[in-house]
């Protein structure tokens, strides 16, 4: 039993029995509803004018989410409140970000601003609001801005912290929200296409029988880009939201286990206690609005060579699993990877779960991202290494890179090398590093060019050798959070 897509939008409750399968938010925003204090800037999801905030219920929990309204599908506001930058004052009263922002005069042509005060409304509610400029910076790190300067908005974001720790609406969100919740489908079907949220194992696949070759979404970070800029129409789209079995995230003795819709901020702790590099790598990995909706999932299931997630599970030997109608199956995440644009995946069959085990204490982890951009920018390169150490040899190497080739790809002719190789022999290591040219032929492309992604592949190869060794990490933008010295 199905039934329309409902939401809470300026304390109304919104039913949409039809809709387009490819309506962004922004669109439904802007167009219908002519709520036009949320900005169209770059339509991909980078500059960060098009934020608001999704307060949905997870269990008990109220939370609050940024999101880029122009990327995020309409159909994926179910069960939840959109709060747009006119819903934040209090009839006169500015809101105290809002306050903040005209005292510390931090909004000059003001485009950008309404997405910059979503953003900092969502981190004074999150569950660990920012104390200082390093935290605002995070918060902001997906919102551009051209011709104010960042001092005063990052005044104001801390002149105001204090005053936006709770939100006085809480408790009637609360309410409103418990009154959406349930465990029907959601189902939009109509002349522009289908769009359904099944909320059930059973029905995703009973949806895929009838609509094979519909696309899967996780988050649509990905997705919602095909749509905006390459103008893609898919007649049929299901989004995996509303399957709580694919939400889990459970700690064991020897391994984590993450749900396909995880989002990458959700995972982020989880995957920071395996190793301090993959909590700076998650950091790096894109803006807190991409990290809210991005899955776990949808990003090994997008396949892209320059994906930042895959060669750092790669490395760690994670496992994958893939549930389809006959039910589960499991592979190296390795193997997942065939070709340029195509997994080992049937079209009826969906990225369920990934299992990342734990670092054994001969086991010693590093992983580097090189980009243009320190943050919310693509990889020219993505390297991540796991050294088993014994008595000051390496007795086994992982190293996987993204970027380097048209999949994510083990540089097993390198691993083959250092096997064997003593840490305190650098002489040894240039040797094994060599290797790397038979490993990959990588691209030139408007990211680096071929001769670049090579050096750099030994350069970080190198140092993550280095500080194995018990080399201090001196040239670390963020250091690591522990000493990690196995010489």
């Amino acid at each position: 039993m199905a039934r329309p897509l409902r939401f809470i939008f300026r304390e109304q409750h919104i039913t949409l029995p039809h809709f387009s399968p490819t309506r962004t938010l922004l669109e439904w925003l802007r167009e219908d509803k002519r709520a036009l204090g949320t900005k169209e800037g770059c339509n991909e999801g980078d500059c960060g004018a098009c934020t608001v905030v999704l307060a949905r219920l997870e269990g008990d929990k109220l939370v609050y989410r940024p999101v880029n309204a122009c990327i995020l599908l309409l159909g994926q506001v179910d069960g939840a409140e959109l709060i747009t930058v006119e819903d934040l004052a209090n009839k006169d009263a500015l809101h105290p970000v809002q306050q903040a922002m005209v005292d510390h005069h931090a909004s000059q042509c003001g485009f950008c601003t309404p997405g910059i005060v979503m953003s900092l409304y969502a981190a004074g509610l999150s569950d660990a609001p920012p104390q200082d400029k390093t935290g605002v910076d995070g918060a902001l790190a997906g919102n551009l801005c051209r011709c104010t300067g960042y001092r005063p908005i990052i005044d104001a974001a801390l002149a105001s912290r204090e005053a936006q720790w709770s939100d006085p609406h809480a408790e009637t969100r609360r309410k409103r929200l418990t009154a959406l919740q349930d465990d029907l489908d959601m189902l939009s079907a109509g002349p522009e296409g289908v769009f359904a949220a099944p909320a059930s194992l059973s029905s995703l696949h009973a949806f895929l029988a009838t609509h094979p070759g519909a696309v899967i979404v996780g988050g649509s970070t990905d997705v919602g880009l095909w749509i905006t800029k390459k103008l893609a129409l898919p007649k049929a789209i299901l989004w995996l939201g509303r399957i709580t079995a694919l939400k889990t995230i459970i700690q064991s003795h020897n391994r984590l286990h993450l749900g396909a819709m995880v989002s990458l901020e959700e995972a982020r702790p989880a995957l920071s206690a395996i190793d301090p590099d993959l909590g700076v790598l998650m950091a790096r990995f894109a803006a807190m609005q991409v990290r809210s909706t991005g899955t776990i999932g949808g990003n090994i299931a997008n396949g892209s060579p320059i994906g930042d997630l895959a060669p750092a599970l790669i490395a760690l030997e994670a496992n994958l699993s893939l549930l389809g109608p006959e039910g589960m199956r499991a592979m190296p995440l390795e193997q997942f990877f065939v070709a340029y644009g195509k997994q080992d995946r049937a079209e009826d069959e969906i990225v369920a779960a990934l299992d990342i085990p734990h670092l054994q204490a001969n086991e010693h982890f590093r992983c580097f991202k090189i980009s243009k951009r320190r943050d919310e920018d693509i990889s020219s390169v993505m390297g991540a290494f796991r050294f088993t150490i014994d008595n000051g040899s390496i007795v086994e190497a992982r190293i996987a890179f993204g970027g380097m080739a048209a999949t994510p790809k083990r540089a097993s002719a390198t691993e083959a090398a250092l096997t064997g190789v003593l840490l305190d022999d650098p002489h040894a290591w240039t040797e094994a590093i060599a290797h790397l040219q038979e490993d990959f032929q990588p691209i030139s492309d408007m990211r680096a060019s071929a001769g670049y992604r090579l050096r750099v592949a030994r350069a970080i190869l190198g140092k993550a050798l280095l500080e194995c060794a018990g080399a201090p990490a001196s040239t670390r933008i963020t250091p690591r959070m522990e000493a990690d010295h196995v010489r």
